[in-house]
């Protein structure tokens, strides 16, 4: 990991770095805490917030053990900060000496009085580091950099392969692209960005994996909308959906759209009849912002999609998209926060959401027409134990066979899709897909 704003001082980051860190731990995200930080230094404070979240576990052992009376919410968050920053293989942006120097600094301009309980415990810890990370190993969260009842629930789900998720979830995560299929292909594509000295590799039709991530603005055709940016597992769903083929026209549903990826990637693949809903109105304008981008066209409203009433016309639709609220905990690897944001109470709860919508929305969907449910969830209350009594509950509902919908996807190189689902070959995020038909 390079210096991610070399022209700003590491003090400055730091401490942006702290308050970022510091909200996330009193329950805020990660994105609104970076929407307050000022536009010049957010880049950096992104890049050092992600990896402090990715090893936070490990410095929350670290500080304990060094200071196991906690200092006041900020001077502890900036402690934090350091240390996971100074945790041992994980790529630190700095020489040791320059972090603890930096950070020092950092408490002197914003917590001066806690300036000498900073240096005397990072100096400490570079003293004792490799005691305390033998210890920390010990320590179920500090060893995962996962809440202890998130891991508990991957071995209950996934005995085979949870250690691989949790170690997964701290690596960053590829930037792929979505090449627009009225534009042109994956290997077009691939070839331009070659063309312009950037590396990339093309999966399926119209997948595009980068080398290393870069700006849209550097992307060619991206302001004309030749390209999106869409991991390869949300690209499934569009695809899945319209597999079988629907008419010019047909009536499509997608029920949770924002931020409009998969509403644009409909359009992109079939011209079809596309209502676009979500309850959040600062969201749906980015569908509209995705659209008019592409130079596509659908209908947007802003509405709870479980509450019919407010919304639909009686008209039944040939085909639904169901990318319903979730964990999110298939996409850790590009939010760190979610781990620690999430309560083990909030999965019963989306899990109930998801299953209000499911039903809401399925009387909706005409006779023959077909639903797909997704979430980018690794959690089965909200992939394959949801559809299964859903199932129960529903008796005209029945699972697609053909196409077959890959069931649950898993962050990892073995999923074994390489040939059934091209485009899970390129290093996709946790998804769950259930493809169902009205019968």
């Amino acid at each position: 990991m390079t210096d991610p704003t070399p022209s700003l001082p590491l003090a400055r980051l730091l401490s942006h770095t702290a308050d970022a860190i510091q909200a996330v731990r009193a329950g805020h995200s990660l994105n609104d805490a970076l929407a307050k930080c000022p536009t010049e230094a957010r880049p950096g404070t992104q890049a050092l917030s992600f990896h402090v979240l990715r090893w936070l576990g490990s410095a929350q052992a670290a500080r304990v053990w060094l200071a196991p009376k906690a200092p006041p919410p900020p001077v502890d968050a900036l402690v934090l900060s350091a240390l996971a920053l100074l945790w041992p293989g994980g790529d630190a942006p700095y020489p040791a000496h320059t972090l603890v120097d930096q950070a020092v600094t950092a408490a002197r301009q914003r917590h001066k009085a806690s300036a000498p309980f900073i240096n005397a415990v990072l100096r400490r810890f570079l003293r004792e580091r490799e005691a305390i990370v033998e210890a920390a190993k010990r320590d179920a969260v500090a060893a995962h950099n996962h809440p202890a009842w998130w891991a508990k629930r991957l071995r209950v789900d996934w005995p085979d392969q949870w250690q691989a998720l949790l170690e997964a979830n701290n690596h960053r995560a590829p930037m792929t692209l979505r090449v627009n299929a009225r534009r042109g292909t994956a290997q077009s594509y691939a070839q331009r960005l070659l063309d312009e000295g950037i590396g990339a590799k093309a999966f399926g039709t119209h997948t595009v994996v980068l080398d290393t991530p870069s700006p849209v603005t550097c992307l060619p055709g991206f302001a004309e909308g030749d390209v999106s940016v869409q991991d390869a597992a949300a690209q499934v769903a569009a695809a899945l959906l319209i597999a079988d083929g629907l008419p010019a026209g047909a009536r499509v549903l997608d029920a949770c759209a924002a931020p409009g990826g998969k509403t644009a990637h409909l359009l992109e693949l079939a011209d079809l009849d596309v209502l676009a809903l979500d309850s959040d109105a600062g969201r749906l304008i980015r569908i509209d912002e995705t659209l008019a981008r592409l130079s596509l066209q659908a209908k947007t409203v802003c509405a709870d999609a479980a509450v019919t009433g407010t919304w639909w016309d009686q008209r039944p639709f040939d085909a639904i998209l169901l990318d319903a609220p979730c964990s999110a905990s298939g996409i850790v690897r590009r939010h760190p926060d979610v781990r620690w944001l999430r309560r083990p109470s909030d999965i019963s709860t989306l899990a109930e959401i998801q299953a209000r919508l499911l039903d809401a929305l399925w009387p909706t969907l005409a006779p023959g027409g077909r639903m797909l449910y997704c979430t980018c969830s690794v959690f089965k209350a909200e992939g394959v134990h949801q559809i299964d009594a859903f199932l129960q509950r529903q008796t005209d509902a029945s699972v697609v066979k053909l196409p077959p919908s890959p069931g649950h996807v898993l962050p990892l190189p073995d999923n074994g899709y390489e040939t059934s689902v091209p485009v899970l070959g390129a290093s996709p995020d946790g998804f769950y897909f259930a493809l169902l038909q009205k019968r």
